[in-house]
């Protein structure tokens, strides 16, 4: 993988691990932790969380992307935030490892596209190392296999520093995916677990796609306690 930063020398960065948690209170953590990097009072940070059942909408998406009426999402009890990041909508619940970096891109260069690409990155050598096939498509950011998608993409990035980040299928269900035309598009999701017959748990995914993504960013990875900055379970 390509490192984003010109140097060699790497720059110290805490990972917080957040298990199983809900959107709404991992969303205002990674506003919180934004505006501390963006003051500079804390190292690059990177959540990772398993959430229960949500559809997000970007920037550019809309409502009109589910595929079932209000009634049905609320029996389902799923809910919908409507988000700052790129892109339309998508889906995040149990199965899916989800990556949150909060980086000032200031020091990895100052390229977008190319933290974009580290994260599409990461999540394809980690596949490679599965056994399985993963690539970019033109135009779609993400990580696909073949016409399917295995993860998403959607960041947002403020005063040069990031949030949001990479989603990655690794057993989700696929009847809560078949609610939304995902990215807007009309197009199939795959899981690892369809493509592997072993497939890594949500932490081993994290721990693996992690040392990926510091490899890219140069980071000194260290493992920080999340109770000391939020709790999950308020609202």
């Amino acid at each position: 993988m390509t490192c984003l930063r010109g140097s060699t020398e790497r720059i110290a960065a805490r990972h917080l691990p957040l298990g199983r948690a809900p959107y709404g209170p991992t969303w205002r953590l990674q506003k919180e932790l934004h505006a501390r990097r963006v003051a500079g009072t804390i190292p690059d940070t990177v959540l990772t969380v398993e959430h229960d059942p949500v559809f997000t909408v970007g920037r550019s998406g809309s409502r009109r992307n589910l595929r079932v009426s209000e009634a049905v999402r609320e029996r389902a009890g799923i809910p919908v935030f409507e988000v700052e990041r790129g892109g339309d909508i998508t889906y995040h619940g149990p199965g899916q490892l989800v990556v949150y970096p909060i980086v000032d891109l200031r020091e990895q260069g100052g390229d977008v596209h190319a933290f974009i690409g580290a994260l599409e990155g990461a999540a394809i050598d980690f596949l490679a190392d599965h056994g399985v096939e993963a690539d970019r498509r033109a135009g779609f950011p993400g990580v696909w296999v073949g016409t399917r998608k295995i993860a998403s993409v959607g960041v947002y990035v403020r005063r040069w520093v990031t949030r949001h980040g990479l989603a990655l299928n690794l057993a989700v269900d696929r009847s809560h995916f078949a609610m939304i035309r995902p990215c807007g598009l009309d197009i199939d999701v795959v899981s690892l677990s369809e493509l592997v017959s072993d497939p890594p748990t949500v932490d081993e995914a994290a721990s693996a796609v992690l040392e990926r993504l510091a490899d890219a960013l140069r980071w000194r990875l260290s493992v920080g306690d999340p109770s000391e900055v939020w709790r999950p379970r308020d609202g």
